[in-house]
């Protein structure tokens, strides 16, 4: 199979199986909707508000329990506890008064057998959280808009609304697993999020400007409808958008299984999955959801419905592209030189002994030879 990807010999039917897409894609969106109504997004620290506390320790190995069991008896007992490796802690509850953070920081120290000193406390009031939060809707929205209009602009209506949808499945997709797995989601989350929305959005553009290409050529008396036209298009930078895609993810699968969960980088964690779980969503939804819906859109089109219906009439196939003649049967016959002689190469002159009177024979393939003139001889 990859050896007729390579050859461009592998061809797959993905605007004509456009409704089985349709129906995955539709099941997929539905379910992580269902999923972030009952579960939810488990925002961070950042976007919620609260007070976060992280010690390290020293001389033994701390357990989430002990922690618990310590905080519990400071009158905390709702907080949330992470261990890091071994011996690391890192605890978050809600804003707490100067009061409630001393004791949390006395608690810890004491579990953690090292000074208060050592544990360091980061504060983020629900004021602050709201403003980020609102800030990162904000920004997402109007990247959103930036995006149609300039799609429009460049390709076409139909084009951006395509885009604007398969934007949308590779957010609810990659929302539905944050809430699905509960992994908190912190303004790295976020980064990860525009990035692979511009990443989904490159395959997608690049998808759509070769079916652009590939459908100017389409006459109405032609043989081909849209649809063909575009699965066709699809197929010529399928290997390249796979390839791309396979390549982005495994570096960005280092990070998230070596980094995060071998190493137990938090950082790491949070930025990885989210662009693991979107270049995966983006490279489906540029090829398996944005070109069958402009498809779609298109054939209803009068230009392209009444191409479609005077090739149904025919009895053709409307998702077949018809091959191109043979170029040595388009080309008209013309003789050609020897298997033994080179193009362009010309026969030799005759010796004399061979030609009997000094003569030359004419060359085959080009003009005859001039005749030489005999010279008088003086008397």
């Amino acid at each position: 199979m990859m050896r007729q990807m390579r050859s461009h010999g592998f061809h797959v039917n993905v605007v004509g199986r456009a409704r089985m897409w349709f129906m995955i894609t539709g099941t997929v969106m539905l379910l992580s909707l269902l999923l972030l109504g009952v579960r939810g997004i488990n925002a961070g620290l950042d976007f919620r508000g609260g007070t976060e506390f992280t010690a390290a320790a020293k001389t033994r190995t701390v357990n989430v329990q002990q922690v618990r069991n310590a905080l519990g008896s400071a009158g905390l007992s709702n907080a949330t506890v992470q261990t890091v490796g071994s011996k690391e802690i890192l605890v978050e509850t809600k804003h707490l008064s100067p009061s409630g953070q001393t004791r949390a920081v006395n608690a810890l120290a004491k579990v953690a057998r090292v000074s208060p000193n050592d544990v360091s406390v980061t504060d983020v009031g629900p004021k602050w959280g709201a403003q980020i939060t609102a800030k990162a809707v904000r920004a997402l929205i109007i990247f959103l808009l930036l995006l149609t209009v300039f799609l429009s602009v460049r390709l076409e209506p139909k084009m951006a609304g395509a885009a604007f949808i398969a934007v949308v499945h590779d957010l609810l997709v990659t929302a539905g697993i944050y809430a699905l797995t509960g992994i908190e989601v912190t303004p790295a989350t976020v980064i990860a999020l525009l990035t692979i929305l511009g990443y989904s959005l490159y395959d997608t553009v690049v998808i759509f400007d070769r079916v652009k290409d590939r459908t100017a050529q389409l006459s109405a008396a032609g043989r081909t409808t849209y649809s063909a036209a575009a699965n066709d298009a699809l197929n010529q930078v399928l290997v390249r958008s796979i390839n791309t895609s396979v390549t982005a993810l495994l570096p960005v699968g280092s990070l998230l299984f070596v980094g995060s969960y071998l190493l137990g980088a938090q950082t790491l964690r949070e930025l990885a999955l989210a662009l693991f779980i979107g270049i995966i969503a983006g490279t489906y939804s540029s090829i398996f959801v944005a070109t069958p819906i402009v498809a779609a859109w298109k054939e209803r089109e009068p230009r392209w419905a009444q191409l479609r219906a005077r090739i149904a009439a025919r009895g053709q196939d409307t998702m077949a592209v018809p091959s191109a003649p043979p170029a040595a049967a388009s080309a008209p016959a013309t003789s050609t030189a020897p298997a033994s002689v080179p193009s362009g190469a010309v026969a030799t002159a005759m010796s004399p002994a061979s030609s009997g009177g000094g003569g030359q024979q004419q060359r085959r393939g080009g003009p005859p030879p001039r005749r030489r003139k005999k010279k008088r001889r003086k008397r």
